[in-house]
């Protein structure tokens, strides 16, 4: 990157960060907000959403990179890619292609404690062997 489009990203990210839908609702969990964001926002190849969101709720759990790295998640969207996906009963039949996807509009957060950076009971550790 040259000097000038670092300076617009950092720019851009500090004008992010100043709009209150950059912070986590009361009860919203982590996978909700990083979901959140990235849809807001998209993904810049790093944990900047889950990190933000440990930093404002939870700055003690020290070991949140380690923990996503571990289930796959290396940057904010592969936390979905890998990671943890929304329960099945929470997803929406595509009738064009008869596959299960996630609806267009995220179900509400089930909610966690506010310290919490685990996923709320919408969202279940993805397999290996997923098929959906």
């Amino acid at each position: 990157m040259n000097e000038t489009s670092v300076a617009e990203e950092a720019e851009r990210y500090l004008q992010i960060l100043a709009d209150p839908r950059s912070e986590p609702a009361p009860t919203e969990c982590l996978a909700c907000f990083v979901a959140r964001m990235l849809r807001d926002f998209g993904c810049d190849t790093t944990l900047r959403w889950a990190q933000r969101f440990r930093d404002l709720r939870s700055p003690t759990a020290t070991g949140l990179e380690r923990r996503l790295g571990n289930v796959g998640g290396f940057c904010d969207c592969e936390i979905f890619l890998n990671g943890y996906r929304l329960r099945r009963e929470l997803l929406v039949r595509d009738l064009a292609t008869d596959e299960l996807e996630a609806p267009v509009d995220p179900p509400p957060c089930a909610g966690v404690r506010r310290t919490s950076t685990r996923p709320c009971a919408n969202w279940e550790r993805r397999s290996r062997y997923d098929t959906w």
